[in-house]
């Protein structure tokens, strides 16, 4: 399979109806990237293979932190024989950890798991064999009978399953001040960026200073890209990744002209600045709106802030209707020091109880299907309902729909925009960045 298919496969396939089946079968060994036998066999004893577990994460502060704490605990009652070792780092959604990951994978230091979302992100450790297939942990987990095959479908490369995932995120979400909106006298959801502009507009004239508040680049990525799945829609969207839709195009025009102008409504942002940074202006009623990941629940929450009185959200306008995806998965590197822990790690974070106690925490939904929803808050229920019945976009800024390589593209482009504020370059950067990493 070229890099092209792939992309389609794993990142581009957006409308849940037009995904492929996935294979839940017993494959576990026919990838080129396969570790040793014992790799693949090592099993957990009642309580556990035993010996450290060293997991690697960038769930390092705020709820994240707080979602990696919950899977700890569960962790620790289900498996006691086994000790969980936290290798979190911290910073950038991911692209400090990145960085010291890619270095202990050259030097052959894997950690026993570490995490990566789903999507395009994994075909970097794919094609360079440091990830073992796990379909077997899939298939005791319940494979399709439990996952959706739409989820298990972006995992899949040549009918081996190369992670665990261990929630689902929503991207494309307006989180919203509400005494601010009240102040401007702000009632209704705007219905496009236009709209949403024109009431930042309010916002300004009554008083607030910033309306939108932003981090680093990262954060920034995400903005453009629910920009992007705004003035295209979910297809014209999609098909940037497999090369149906050119990056230099009217709509992409439109689209980045509505970025640029949203930014001027926004904060000086540092690039070091991570999300919560952002979340945490409207929260203190600094700012009126936050584009984030719904893992902001958490945030709100942790601030003993409540929903309707303190704080609201919609979907990024022009998007309702489309749930703009990303899912954290964990996965069995080679050469694993403690295999068998390891799959102790992967059984509990793909288990019932470890998906509800963590996106309990986090703010994300299960990405299983049988756990309640009526355990959850309102939002979380509300987004269980969404990604069951919603067109699905896959997310640039979190891995799902393009690779590493092109996401640093992207990310180099977009802060190059922010210092800068041409639109033409930033066009020129996203075209060749299309047109060097797509294949």
């Amino acid at each position: 399979m070229d890099r092209r298919s792939l992309f389609i496969s794993l990142g581009a396939a957006a409308v849940v109806a037009g995904l492929s089946a996935c294979s839940s079968g017993t494959q576990t060994t026919g990838d080129p990237g396969a570790g040793s036998s014992d790799e693949q066999n090592a099993s957990s004893k009642p309580g556990g293979a035993g010996g450290d577990v060293g997991v690697f994460t960038w769930w390092a502060d705020g709820s994240e932190k707080l979602g990696l704490e919950a899977l700890q605990g569960v962790f620790k009652s289900e498996f006691p024989n086994d000790t969980f070792v936290n290798l979190a780092v911290a910073g950038g959604a991911g692209s400090n950890a990145k960085a010291k990951l890619a270095a202990d994978l050259a030097n052959n230091n894997p950690p026993d798991s570490f995490q990566g979302h789903a999507g395009a992100e994994l075909l970097d450790y794919i094609s360079k064999g440091q990830i073992v297939a796990v379909n077997d942990i899939i298939d005791a987990l319940g494979g399709t009978g439990v996952f959706p095959e739409s989820l298990l479908s972006k995992l899949t490369v040549k009918e081996s399953i190369y992670s665990v995932p261990s929630n689902i995120h929503r991207a494309n979400v307006v989180w919203t001040n509400t005494q601010l909106l009240a102040k401007a006298k702000i009632t209704d959801t705007p219905a496009n960026i236009a709209a949403w502009i024109a009431d930042m507009d309010k916002l300004r004239s009554a008083g607030v200073a910033t309306p939108l508040a932003v981090s680093g680049s990262w954060t920034q990525v995400q903005l453009l890209e629910t920009v992007l799945l705004s003035d295209l829609g979910t297809e014209a969207y999609t098909g940037l990744f497999s090369g149906e839709t050119t990056w230099d195009g009217p709509e992409v025009t439109k689209a980045v002209d509505n970025f640029g102008k949203l930014l001027s409504y926004a904060n000086k942002a540092s690039d070091g600045d991570d999300w919560p940074v952002a979340t945490d202006m409207v929260i203190d009623g600094k700012a009126a709106y936050n584009v984030m990941g719904d893992w902001a629940v958490a945030q709100f929450a942790d601030k003993k802030k409540e929903e309707g009185k303190d704080w609201g959200w919609f979907p990024v306008p022009g998007t309702d209707g489309t749930f703009d995806f990303l899912a954290d998965s964990f996965t069995l590197p080679k050469g694993a020091k403690n295999p068998g822990g390891a799959k102790d790690w992967l059984t509990l974070v793909g288990g019932a109880a470890g998906q509800k106690a963590f996106s309990l925490a986090k703010g994300s939904i299960p990405a299983r299907i049988d756990v309640p929803a009526d355990e959850f808050p309102a939002y979380q229920q509300k987004a269980m309902e969404s990604f069951k019945s919603d067109k699905i976009a896959s997310s640039i800024a979190h891995g799902a729909a393009v690779n590493q390589a092109w996401l640093s593209d992207i990310t180099t482009a977009v802060s190059k925009f922010y210092g800068g504020k041409d639109a033409a370059a930033l066009i020129k950067d996203l075209t060749a960045a299309a047109e060097k990493n797509r294949g």
